[in-house]
């Protein structure tokens, strides 16, 4: 992947944090370099500028000398490494890498061509800086998660090689590669910026638009085994309401059940009048779920593509000739944002799956056998997987509470008002492992249902994604061990492989 500065797609970044090789284009050196030389030239005239020739944030008072500028970039870097609790995951780590590439390629950030080759050279030999997940309040940048990359760069820390981690200069050494010397400001502008809660916000969105699309097959799949109504999916509906979303999504539901023996058999005479809300507002609640991973999507494809270090070098930008302007776009509120769009986003497809399940386990709703055992009783069939199910979708509920309407002054209240963009993005993963698993239920007990109407058939995109599941997990006709189902169908909805397996255009970001 060649990054473009300022030109990425969410489909670009997607491929890097996926595991694409990922280097700068060419078109962006002249900017750097004319970055780096402003920033020599304001050395040379000896004017105190923070971050090039100051202490840091409650320090930027302090006046360095020339002689200890070298010693200035390295000690902050040094002492910012201050993160703790578990690894980041390496995609995580690389596509911060990346994003940082992106950044500094904007020429704004007054880094030498060496410093930002070295990010490359790492990404291109899979040197992967060990970076712990904790530590960042999203403002100032996150601090101690990018410190710690760069104290790889300068061959300090850890750095992860084939899932091995190893001291950084050994790393670096065995790679061919010196530790970085820092130029004025070049510790400032690595550990300054957003990316790290950038990373982790992109990476949530990216699995929260596949089990939004799998939530669609299995919301498809649980009206059909329920024999549900496809009427609350015409068009004319949600053209009256007017959410793009909300047509969407109708629009795909009443696809994927398109031409279905099952629908058909109870099309007419059947003496309920409405079905539950669970199938029957799908394209009300996805669709509006749809709308805002839309919506953070914009707000992370805008920030991906910017630039969020301090200060920032306009070079021969005014009268008085090279400029350094201290600002706050490090400030990552619009990261915190998207973050608690995409939690909440994660937090109601998995919340209307929950029901649909419920639904089907319960005779009274759904008009299937108790719990979807062939003999209830003797046979306790899908009981405790809804329960699990429940569980998860309260774990995701406790997790949803807005990470950015909370703050915390650091830095002796130089830094007051913080966005806690980081907490926001991280917990996302792991939310969507939980909704990944919730709707990997479902699938089982969706095509449990559906396993009840044979010999009549659902549509042929339905049919494909039972016959996927069925190639992994048979059906239930008495009581076995349940987890390594549940595992195999959630692997079919974490990996997207559900997804491919149906012949269906879904709707997702773009």
């Amino acid at each position: 992947m060649i990054i473009t500065p300022g030109a990425m797609t969410l489909a670009d970044w997607r491929e890097i944090y996926e595991g694409a090789s990922a280097e700068l284009s060419t078109d962006a050196w002249a900017a750097i370099d004319a970055s780096a030389a402003a920033v020599a030239r304001i050395v040379a005239k000896g004017a105190p500028v923070y971050g090039i020739n100051t202490g840091f944030g409650k320090l930027a008072s302090v006046r360095i000398a020339d002689d200890d500028l070298a010693t200035l970039q390295r000690n902050i870097v040094l002492s910012h490494a201050a993160g703790t609790g578990a690894p980041s995951p390496a995609p995580i780590v690389r596509l911060m890498m990346a994003l940082k590439l992106a950044s500094f390629g904007m020429g704004a950030s007054g880094v030498r061509r060496e410093t930002v080759a070295m990010i490359e050279a790492m990404l291109a030999k899979g040197l992967t800086p060990a970076v712990p997940s904790q530590g960042s309040v999203g403002a100032s940048g996150d601090l101690a998660p990018l410190s710690h990359m760069a104290a790889a760069m300068i061959g300090v820390g850890a750095i992860e090689v084939d899932g091995k981690a190893l001291p950084a200069a050994d790393a670096l050494a065995q790679a061919g590669l010196a530790p970085l010397d820092l130029g004025p400001k070049e510790g400032l502008a690595l550990l300054n910026g957003t990316q790290f809660s950038t990373a982790n916000a992109l990476a949530g969105l990216f699995r929260a638009e596949t089990v939004f699309r799998s939530a669609l097959i299995t919301g498809a799949l649980s009206t059909e085994a329920a024999k549900g109504s496809d009427a609350p999916f015409d068009a004319r509906i949600h053209a009256l309401r007017g959410h793009a979303g909300q047509r969407e999504v109708g629009d795909a539901l009443r696809t994927l059940m398109a031409g279905s023996a099952i629908r058909a058999s109870h099309a007419e005479g059947d003496p309920r009048v409405q079905d539950p809300y669970c199938l029957r507002c799908q394209p009300q609640v996805m669709g509006a779920v749809l709308d805002l991973l839309r919506q953070a999507a914009t707000t992370l494809g805008i920030e991906a593509n910017g630039v969020s270090d301090n200060p920032l070098i306009f070079a021969d930008a005014g009268p008085f000739g090279d400029e350094a302007l201290s600002g706050g776009n490090f400030h990552a509120e619009p990261v915190a944002f998207a973050a608690d769009m995409i939690a909440m986003a994660l937090c109601e497809i998995g919340s209307i799956s929950e029901r649909r399940i419920a639904m089907l386990v319960d005779p009274a709703l759904s008009g299937l056998p108790a719990f979807l055992t062939p003999r209830p009783g003797l046979n306790s069939g899908f009981m405790i997987p809804q329960v699990t199910a429940a569980a998860l979708v309260s774990e995701n509920k406790q997790r949803a509470y807005p990470a950015s309407v909370d703050s915390i002054p650091t830095s002796a209240n130089q830094e007051d008002h913080v966005s806690m963009a980081a907490h926001g993005a991280r917990r996302l993963l792991d939310m969507a492992d939980n909704v990944s698993a919730v709707i990997g239920i479902e699938l089982l007990a969706a095509c449990q249902g559906i396993d009840f109407h044979a010999p009549l058939k659902s549509s042929d995109a339905l049919e494909a994604a039972h016959k996927h599941l069925r190639v992994e997990v048979p059906t239930l006709e008495d009581d076995r061990h349940f987890h390594p189902d549940m595992e195999a169908a959630t692997a079919l909805i974490r990996t997207g492989s559900l997804v491919a397996a149906v012949p269906a255009n879904l709707p997702g970001l773009g």
